[in-house]
């Protein structure tokens, strides 16, 4: 189930640099692992659901790769994303 569009605007208005930015990595980002969380709590549930499992596993990828374009692009923006996500490298 895709984010809805109220969540989408709440990471928007908190990640993004301006109002309607949906393209800078931090709000990919923050959008990914979003939705990232949401399918791990599917998976909790539904532990044989086979297609999913294949979606979170292509959303993971997606977010490392993010995650490293940022890393190379501005070092400082890529810790500060960590940081408030919560994530670790």
């Amino acid at each position: 189930m895709p984010l809805d569009m109220a969540e989408k605007a709440e990471i928007v208005k908190e990640f993004g640099t301006h109002p309607g930015d949906t393209g800078s990595p931090e709000v990919q980002i923050a959008i990914f692992d979003r939705r990232i969380k949401q399918l791990q709590e599917h998976l909790k549930i539904h532990k044989h659901d086979e297609s999913s499992r294949r979606g979170l596993l292509k959303l993971v990828g997606k977010r490392r790769r993010m995650l490293a374009y940022l890393r190379k692009k501005d070092p400082e923006k890529y810790r500060e994303i960590l940081q408030r996500l919560g994530l670790r490298r």
